[in-house]
């Protein structure tokens, strides 16, 4: 850029939405702008740029290498700006503003009830777009800048993004309790026999459970993999097949007597359910209370209303 004097700060806020969503009509919905408005914008940042910023690929607009280039350090002047020209506290009841979150339909079910009911009470201005991709997806996004917040479970972290536990989980069995009258439960052997369900959104990665089992001599047989934890229960409605997942996504088969959940029958490592930000957002007062509100949400009393486990393990 040759001059500051000549840039309008909206042309930057328009580049930031169109490289987060890489796409003419959504990035004018996120702004509420007509499509035309952004067409122009872009065609001002082009010139000013000297760069095409987005151009035709396979299924639709891809960024350019240099848009690739100025993604993150866009993200984090825009929010040193936001903090410098916003008011010095946030002020939830007033305040308008969309925040974008990542997570897995776990998540959605386990958190975002909550969050959103709190969100909705407190800030009814404030919008959340929730999206889903994989765990390295989602790192990459807050480190540049395309989303807000990240919540899973993440291995590490690239320098700039933070991260906080929310809540430590564990895993949890669940089969047609017709298929176990007697017991209740699946001891090793009959664990073993069984076909089971996957939960696993990318299928050539090793798969945490195998892994641990296969340190113990075991291996199952999965007879279906699916991507999404909420759609597994009904799948072993009416079969043997077993289904081992995370214990807060079985919170709505607690009392339906269709289901017995018990531990698993070999032990399995617990795993923590984490949320992740970048250094330029992390001192934003509106940040800075949405993160406030997702631990919150996390964290909440199981027994609370609108969400959250209290299963009832059979060892």
């Amino acid at each position: 850029m040759n001059s500051l004097r000549g840039i309008d700060l909206n042309l930057l806020v328009a580049l930031e939405a169109l490289l987060a969503e890489r796409h003419i009509s959504r990035a004018a919905l996120r702004l509420q702008l007509s499509q035309p408005a952004v067409s122009h914008s872009l065609a001002r940042l082009r010139q000013l740029l000297d760069d095409q910023i987005l151009v035709r690929g396979e299924g639709g607009l891809v960024l350019t290498p240099r848009a690739h280039e100025l993604a993150g350090p866009l993200a984090e002047a825009l929010a040193q700006v936001r903090i410098l020209l916003g008011p010095g506290s946030f002020q939830p009841a007033t305040a308008r503003r969309t925040f974008r979150l990542a997570m897995s339909d776990y998540g959605a079910l386990v958190v975002l009830p909550r969050l959103l009911r709190a969100v909705r009470k407190a800030a009814p201005n404030i919008d959340l777009v929730v999206t889903q991709s994989s765990r390295e997806s989602m790192t990459a996004q807050v480190a540049d800048g395309g989303i807000d917040l990240a919540l899973g479970v993440f291995a590490h972290q690239p320098e700039g993004v933070r991260a906080t536990a929310l809540f430590d989980e564990q895993y949890a069995c669940a089969v047609d309790a017709a298929t176990v009258r007697d017991t209740g439960k699946l001891d090793r052997v009959a664990y073993i026999a069984r076909s089971h369900v996957l939960v696993a959104s990318h299928t050539d990665r090793p798969d945490t459970i195998d892994a641990t089992l296969a340190k113990q001599n075991a291996r199952r047989k999965i007879a279906c993999t699916v991507p999404h934890w909420s759609v597994a229960p009904a799948l072993i409605a009416g079969t043997n097949l077993v289904l081992t997942t995370a214990r807060r996504s079985l919170a709505a088969l607690e009392d339906d007597p269709r289901f017995a959940i018990f531990a698993p029958p070999y032990p399995l490592p617990d795993f923590t359910y984490s949320m992740l930000w970048h250094d330029r957002t992390d001192a934003d007062p509106g940040h800075r209370w949405l993160r406030e509100r997702v631990v919150a949400a996390a964290q909440a009393d199981e027994n609370a209303e609108g969400g959250g486990a209290r299963i009832s393990l059979r060892g």
